[in-house]
């Protein structure tokens, strides 16, 4: 049962290091935001439909989920286009950074959706994140659109994140992702037609770097590490899933500062950051490891 847990925990944080990759990949893709999130939801949602039909999991759902789901997908677009945008309007490490707050927002969100009591120590290893971030990002005002957007990021993320760990007790990670992600292409689709230019053939015309790095965006870092993550949630508490997501800026930083050394300067400030985050996440899990085991003591 240990190596059982110690499994999904070691599969958790492979999840949270290509979620660090999906940031480099943001940074060498060089369409638009909007384009990026429609390109990736498109072609995620036609693998999640082969691997449905496929392994033959049933997709009828009741009419009233699916209305959830659509306004799930809605919300996870939106996560997707701010975190791209911020990375457009600063750079990989304030993205990354601002995004870590998540925590905090799902200190929040979780006990209004599972009806549970706010715990003390789940606040406490929120606001150890957001000391992370100020530390992170101290000094670097000249990036204040792109720290608005990635706090953006962060709330709908962990809205998201919420959401679903509710849907996941009921209904197949595979069928939920392939119906917000058919609401998220929707969703930018009427927004594209709206506001930008539509999809005439320059919306496709695509370089063969963009190609390729949308499809590894699409296929390993979507299709497979969303369902996989949304899956992880069965064993894990979505706040806990959340909160080692807080690793993302320090792997996705990391790869950052080697492939674009000249773009990416850390200052002292990030690595105490990055240690406050580390130590939430660590202290996070040995309290509720802790938690379970005198719950069962006690049974």
């Amino acid at each position: 049962m240990p190596n059982a847990k110690l499994k999904h925990y070691l599969h958790l944080h492979f999840l949270v290091f290509i979620a660090g990759f999906t940031a480099i990949l943001g940074e060498l893709i060089s369409i638009s935001s909007f384009s990026l999130v429609w390109f990736r939801m498109v072609i995620a949602g036609i693998l999640m439909l082969l691997y449905i039909i496929i392994t033959k999991k049933q997709l009828k759902i009741r009419p009233k989920v699916i209305i959830q789901l659509f306004v799930a997908g809605i919300i996870i677009a939106a996560h997707w286009v701010t975190f791209f945008e911020s990375i457009n309007q600063s750079n990989v490490s304030i993205a990354l950074a601002m995004f870590s707050s998540g925590a905090f927002f799902a200190s929040f969100l979780e006990p209004l959706f599972f009806k549970r009591q706010i715990l003390w120590y789940e606040i406490l290893f929120g606001f150890l994140v957001i000391a992370g971030v100020f530390l992170i990002t101290q000094g670097e005002l000249k990036y204040i659109n792109g720290i608005i957007l990635g706090l953006l990021s962060a709330v709908f993320s962990s809205l998201f994140g919420v959401i679903n760990g509710k849907f996941i007790l009921k209904h197949k990670a595979s069928v939920i992702s392939l119906y917000e992600f058919a609401s998220g292409i929707i969703f930018l689709s009427l927004f594209i037609f709206l506001f930008n230019d539509g999809f005439d053939s320059s919306f496709f015309s695509l370089s063969q770097s963009d190609w390729f790095y949308i499809f590894i965006l699409a296929s390993i870092c979507t299709a497979y590490a969303f369902i996989a993550a949304v899956e992880v949630m069965k064993y894990i508490s979505p706040f806990t899933v959340i909160l080692s997501y807080n690793l993302e800026p320090v792997y996705g930083i990391t790869l950052a500062l080697i492939l674009f050394p000249e773009k990416e300067q850390m200052s002292s400030q990030f690595y105490y950051g990055a240690v406050l985050v580390i130590c939430a996440v660590v202290l996070d899990a040995v309290v509720k490891n802790y938690k379970s085991r005198k719950i069962k003591a006690v049974k």
